[in-house]
């Protein structure tokens, strides 16, 4: 990976190489732990992270969800954002991980007398699904595991245990030749892709599915807004299998996957089976956005 010069730990820089846990780190070994992923762009004003506000207001979130019972408070993890960027000096786009575990100390289940430890790392990433992904679209396909269910999984909370059920389905898919997984809910309905939320078209209506067996999407959120902007009706309601092989268009949305059509779902077609024109223009008004071109929405941005 792209290594940086320094990432934050526990309120100090620490150089990159040096950045270090003991081999029995609580959360290594529980999977208790919450992060975040950001952006930052490089906008004609400088870097520019998009949304920071709601990114960290999601991880305190995430860690009352899980216990984790740290005292870092939302304006200290603004602050060490920007600060960490600021020292890196990046020259192109950045992708932020911020992370709240749980150290070394105690093991066993009960994780209350766990010190709880906060780490935040940048550095410069592309598209997550390829450049041409972006343009051309991706192939995906219907994972045979199931999302995991509001029963045994807090689905609201941004957890790494929640991701061994991403994992999975995006291994099977790339094993079998495609781009990205699709998972659905545990009553056979699409619920969102291993770290992306799905959008279809039908007849010039965005459907996406509500956020009941899913994380509640930042990304998702903008692309919402920004459809209303360009009058474009969208509709919050459940989607079937079948539904999503006969759609106009379709894209993932995230803070990695950013606006990625999609071109082929388990070998069905996707509309022209190449970017929409819909997705083209939610995709355009994204980038306008995270790239400081939309004044409207300047106040989502944090520049550094």
């Amino acid at each position: 990976m792209n290594e940086a010069k320094f990432i934050w730990m526990d309120g100090k820089l620490v150089p990159w190489s040096e950045a270090k846990i003991h081999v029995l780190t609580h959360s290594l070994h529980y999977a208790n732990a919450v992060f975040e992923g950001t952006r930052a762009y490089k906008t004609d004003r400088g870097l520019a992270i998009f949304r920071l506000n709601d990114h960290n207001k999601r991880l305190l979130k995430s860690a009352k969800m899980t216990v984790l019972n740290h005292n870092l408070s939302l304006e200290e993890l603004n602050a060490a954002h920007i600060e960490l960027l600021r020292a890196n000096e990046f020259k192109s786009n950045v992708y932020i991980r911020p992370l709240i575990y749980l150290g070394y100390g105690v093991m066993g289940l009960a994780h209350t007398k766990a010190p709880v430890n906060a780490m935040i790392a940048a550095w410069e990433w592309g598209a997550y699904l390829g450049e041409e992904g972006l343009e051309r679209g991706i192939r995906v396909k219907i994972s045979s595991f199931a999302r995991n269910s509001v029963k045994s999984q807090m689905g609201k909370a941004k957890a790494s245990s929640n991701y061994l059920n991403s994992q999975m389905a995006h291994f099977e898919a790339h094993e079998a030749g495609y781009d990205e997984a699709l998972l659905l809910d545990e009553d056979g309905f699409i619920a969102e892709g291993p770290g992306e939320c799905f959008f279809m078209v039908r007849d010039g209506v965005i459907i996406t599915p509500s956020n009941d067996n899913s994380l509640v999407s930042i990304t998702q959120d903008t692309v919402i807004k920004l459809a209303a902007d360009l009058g474009i009706e969208v509709r919050r309601e459940r989607i079937t299998r079948d539904e999503v092989y006969t759609a106009d268009e379709a894209f993932f949305t995230g803070t990695a996957a950013e606006v990625t059509p999609i071109r082929e779902v388990d070998a069905r077609v996707i509309g022209s089976g190449k970017r929409g024109e819909i997705t083209e223009k939610i995709q355009k008004a994204y980038f306008d956005v995270v790239y400081g071109r939309n004044p409207k929405y300047e106040h989502m941005l944090t520049f550094v």
